[in-house]
């Protein structure tokens, strides 16, 4: 049985009811920061011996040797080879829509010169070597290799290594064939905070990273955190969201699907639905006691629904707009009947599905742009994952002997009122005497 929140904009204690529902710490535990500072620590200091045992106790496997946990290429291609051809054929087409998207998103390097011969500009390289984590054992996500190593490679990543865990030795086939379809060069089973120690600090079997992506447990989370600045990371995520703004005309059974399509996640995934129409909202209501019978996650949609998930009435559309502003969603759909209209006016959300038909379930596997995004509010600062996290950008800076001697006096002002002469030497050193 559904428990749905029901809120409604003009409540007296509004404010106060959606900012607990919206309340996430994504890494808080201490018990766990305490054991991730162990591991990484082990790992720094022990290197593939403390990998092996790590993974032999809490994956449960019996490994002897650290080359154990490589995963050929072979293996790959295999995987990708045992899968049915409507599997394949996904496989292949999402990767395609993955990869035309993406190559929109590159930078090239730059360049201008002034009047006086001065050039300016901008260098973008592609990162040296990344890590992508992948959630393994008997949980499947294909589309979190193709969403996080495409991108990679689009960008030019010499060198993507993959970590993904085999607890009780098992390793999901669609995952290795979703990493030979996107050139992932090297897949190591290894997984928890030990693999992100090992790709951020190195070990013998694992080479250290400049960058690691990927979602991950509460445990990767915070060993993201922990080692952040030594390499970068793409985010730290919270649970699944999905916000959708509904005018009252779209089935309410597609509403109650997509709901569910992120309440299904995980308990604390958070599904919300604003509309003006309150008898909509008891339709979706009763759509969703009709699908909740049907789901073989139910237990878990149930009481992400009843914790953290809410239909939220309001009474025009100028609310609805600053609502989604306030909740800032890592999905947000507008179904209604000229989303294009209300675009403009959004200035915070990961993603945008536009108009009755587009569900975001496309967006998670195949549509094209990433479904890596921020969430907790985060869309209010960061944007999906893109090419661009993959590539950094070089100033450059060459001066004609004209432009030294003009710029040179501008420095050296700027320098002697800051009080540094060194710079202010440096600067002058080239204006012709």
């Amino acid at each position: 049985m559904i428990k749905a929140n029901r809120l409604h904009i003009t409540d007296p204690d509004f404010d106060q009811k959606l900012l607990n529902l919206l309340a996430w710490e994504s890494v808080s535990d201490e018990a766990v920061a305490d054991s991730v500072s162990a591991i990484i620590a082990r790992v720094r200091n022990e290197g593939d011996a403390a990998l092996v045992e790590l993974t032999n106790s809490l994956d449960r496997r019996f490994v002897s040797g650290a080359s154990e946990l490589d995963v050929s290429k072979t293996d790959l291609a295999k995987a990708f080879e045992g899968l049915s051809k409507p599997t394949s054929s996904a496989l292949l087409q999402a990767a395609s829509r993955i990869r035309q998207f993406h190559q929109r998103q590159l930078q090239d390097s730059w360049r201008y010169t002034e009047a006086d011969g001065t050039t300016l500009g901008q260098q973008v390289t592609a990162l040296d070597r990344v890590g992508l984590y992948v959630p393994g054992g008997k949980a499947a996500y294909p589309s979190s290799v193709l969403m996080n190593a495409i991108p990679a490679k689009v960008a030019g990543v010499t060198e993507l290594i993959m970590v993904v865990p085999a607890p009780d030795n098992e390793l999901s086939e669609l995952v290795l064939a979703a990493a030979h379809v996107a050139e992932v060069d090297r897949v190591i089973s290894i997984g928890g905070a030990q693999a992100v120690a090992a790709l951020a600090y190195g070990t013998s079997l694992v080479p250290a990273v400049d960058k690691i992506v990927g979602p991950g447990n509460i445990y990767v989370a915070t060993a993201k955190r922990a080692v952040f600045g030594k390499v970068g990371i793409d985010m730290i995520a919270g649970p699944s969201e999905i916000c959708v703004v509904c005018d009252g005309f779209t089935d309410p059974d597609w509403i109650a699907a997509d709901l569910f399509s992120q309440a299904e996640h995980d308990e604390q995934a958070q599904a919300i639905l604003i509309s003006e129409d309150a008898v909509f909202i008891d339709a979706v209501i009763a759509s969703m006691n009709r699908l909740i019978r049907t789901m073989p996650r139910a237990a878990i949609i149930e009481k992400s629904i009843a914790s953290r998930g809410c239909c939220i009435q309001v009474e025009n559309q100028q609310q609805a707009i600053d609502l989604i502003n306030r909740i800032a969603p890592e999905h947000l759909e507008l179904s209604v009947a000229d989303p294009e209209a209300l675009l403009p006016y959004i200035r915070h959300a990961g993603a945008i599905f536009m108009g009755r038909y587009t569900a975001e379930a496309l967006g998670d596997y195949c549509a094209g742009p990433n479904h890596v995004l921020p969430t907790s509010g985060t869309a209010r600062f960061s944007s999906p994952l893109g090419v661009y996290d993959f590539q950094k950008r070089t100033s450059i800076v060459s001066c004609s002997a004209e432009g030294a001697a003009v710029l040179g006096r501008v420095a050296s002002e700027l320098a002697r009122g800051e009080g540094l002469v060194a710079h202010a030497l440096s600067a002058e050193a080239r204006i012709p005497g």
